[in-house]
């Protein structure tokens, strides 16, 4: 597969990551349609599940902006390792979803930016200069 190949797959996975963040997950909690019941299970009240979308919304923008897309990446596994706890603590098996996501962020970014791949292997990557 050619190398911008690869880069096309590595940005169509990271929009519909993206997308899927925001509109499926983020925009929901910021609406307040996130049901009552699911919220009393999850432990959280209608003002945190607004704050929780916000950094939803905000580590996914960093995601697919290519000037902090590593950044984004890192923290947007953060938030999804929050998700995981927060399914697990309620014996939810819902906490897989987080997971594929977090692996195909990492993917997704690699494909973008090889050098992800390269650094995750152990090799050098060739710094100009």
């Amino acid at each position: 597969m050619s190398a911008k190949t690869q880069r096309i797959i590595g940005w169509v996975l990271s929009g519909i990551i993206s997308a899927f963040l925001i509109v499926a997950s983020g925009v929901p909690k910021l609406t307040g349609q996130v049901p009552e019941d699911m919220l009393k299970t999850l432990g959280f009240t209608s003002d945190t599940i607004w704050r929780i979308g916000i950094v939803e919304v905000i580590v996914a923008l960093l995601f697919i902006i290519p000037q902090t897309g590593f950044i984004g990446a890192i923290l947007l596994t953060g938030y999804l390792g929050g998700a995981i706890c927060t399914h697990v603590r309620i014996g939810d098996l819902n906490f897989i979803m987080p997971i594929v996501m977090g692996i195909l962020t990492w993917v997704a970014l690699g494909l973008r930016q090889p050098e992800i791949f390269r650094l995750a292997i152990g090799k050098r990557v060739a710094t100009p200069g």
